[in-house]
């Protein structure tokens, strides 16, 4: 990846916007040393032209002859900064009127305002840091869970790049295979009747296989789980709601249809960010509200990572029931939950077992949080698929990762094939490379400036 290079200097504020302690106005960029001497006046009286990189003076923003704030400024020279060009950090009052102030005159003096996450787009441009580890960078901003910020961590550490530039550097051996026969015919290179070569592809699809495989994990630990809690009226979703909530967040009454629209909530459960989302009771109904939020269940249930299927114990089975069994047979993303354990059992689960064959059933009682324990580890084992992972494993956890190694995975696999089936050297190459490309996709070997754009617009103006 050839290093870029910047003409002009930007400008942002690093830090959320509100009221705190300390906010920061942060510059990159060739003009930034040049910008700040300009603005900022040391109480020593030393130009900043003279500090050593890596060092904070302290002093104050002047707009002109008016001293606008007290500050701390640091001075990071390149190419030993975040984005690999003069960097400075101006340390403010953390409030929006001296922060805004200061940006606005440090653009006055020449600098523009940043694009979301330009610092980082510029640190992956100049070399310092792959594709990879850029989105790391987003991902430890938005962790919502310990877990979540373990995984983001060991990607930002380079632990995922270091798999799949191995994963690349055994597809360039293949291909150099390959092209070896295509550029030196009179060697009589036989790569057909190399058996060496089919079991490099097999190697490289297997791991790719462990990759993927992974990956639906490593997703859910980035972006979250959806799950929905669905059943009858009055079966006590909004209890169970409240009890893995472990607040009370939904209305409670022993009067069916209190819940008549979707209320959902963020939850940490095993350091799993989990979108609970309580929904209408589904009946029978003719009240046209009723019946929308119905209708919005079923949409949830299609959407769902998840589904919790409530029963009550302490009522027989209804149609209700089986109507809501039947909705759900078919996925293997169902949990099925019998409630009200605490009062007399009427509920026989014969007819449920016969359309929910696959599904294992737990019992709690919402009210007194009994089983709760039990239904999060189960809410857990399915997001890891039974096995512990653990976080010292570099696995996927973006969705943009795991699509570019299916892809390369069929390319291989069709590679696999035509070698198999003799088709010439030139189409082999030709497959070969679209599975290295599809990784180089990952790390940022091969990029376009439409997937950057994507990328980097999902960051803060000041990252």
């Amino acid at each position: 990846m050839a290093k870029m290079s910047f003409d002009d200097t930007i400008a942002a504020i690093s830090t959320p916007i509100g009221e705190g302690g300390i906010g920061i106005v942060r510059l990159s960029g060739k003009g930034s040393i040049e910008i700040a001497d300009k603005i900022f006046k040391s109480k020593s009286g030393k130009s900043v032209f003279e500090c050593n990189t890596f060092t904070t003076h302290y002093g104050f923003v002047f707009d002109g002859a008016r001293r606008v704030d007290e500050v701390i400024l640091t001075i990071m020279k390149a190419p030993r900064s975040y984005t690999k060009e003069d960097v400075i950090e101006i340390n403010c009052h953390g409030g929006i009127v001296p922060l805004g102030e200061v940006l606005k005159i440090a653009v006055t003096e020449g600098a523009r305002l940043a694009e979301p996450g330009e610092f980082t787009k510029r640190a992956f441009l100049n070399g310092r840091i792959n594709l990879l580890e850029a989105e790391a960078v987003l991902d430890v901003i938005r962790a919502k869970t310990d877990l979540s910020l373990k995984f983001a961590m060991r990607q930002l550490n380079g632990d995922l790049s270091k798999k799949i530039s191995a994963l690349r550097e055994k597809i360039i051996n293949i291909l150099a295979s390959v092209e070896a026969s295509i550029d030196f015919p009179e060697e009589d290179i036989n790569f057909q009747e190399d058996n060496a070569l089919i079991d490099s592809i097999e190697n490289v699809i297997g791991e790719l296989d462990s990759l993927i495989r992974e990956s639906d994990t490593g997703v859910i630990l980035r972006e979250g789980l959806l799950a929905v809690i669905c059943g009858k009226p009055n079966v006590g979703k909004s209890t169970l709601l409240n009890a893995l909530l472990r607040r009370e967040r939904a209305i409670v009454t022993p009067i069916p249809g209190t819940t008549r629209d979707t209320i959902e909530e963020s939850v940490n459960i095993k350091g799993i960010q989990i979108r609970l989302v309580d929904t209408a009771g589904i009946t029978e109904t003719e009240n046209l509200v009723e019946l929308d939020g119905i209708s919005r269940t079923k949409k949830y249930i299609e959407d769902a990572d998840i589904v919790i299927f409530l029963l009550d114990n302490s009522t027989p089975l209804q149609d209700d029931d089986v109507e809501i069994a039947n909705l759900i047979r078919r996925s293997s993303n169902a949990l099925v939950i019998i409630n009200k354990m605490d009062l007399k059992e009427r509920l026989k689960t014969e007819k449920i077992n016969d359309i929910l064959q696959d599904k294992s059933i737990i019992k709690i009682c919402a009210k007194d949080k009994t089983g709760i324990r039990e239904l999060e580890e189960e809410i857990a084992k399915f997001v890891f698929n039974g096995r512990v992972i653990s976080c010292e494993e570099a696995i996927v956890t973006n969705a943009r990762h795991r699509d570019a190694l299916v892809k390369a995975r069929e390319a291989l696999l069709d590679a696999k094939k035509d070698l198999l089936n003799k088709t010439g050297a030139e189409f082999i190459s030709v497959t070969i490379r679209e599975s290295l490309d599809a990784v180089g996709i990952i790390a940022g070997e091969v990029y376009t400036e439409e997937l950057l754009d994507s990328i980097f617009s999902q960051f803060c103006i000041g990252k």
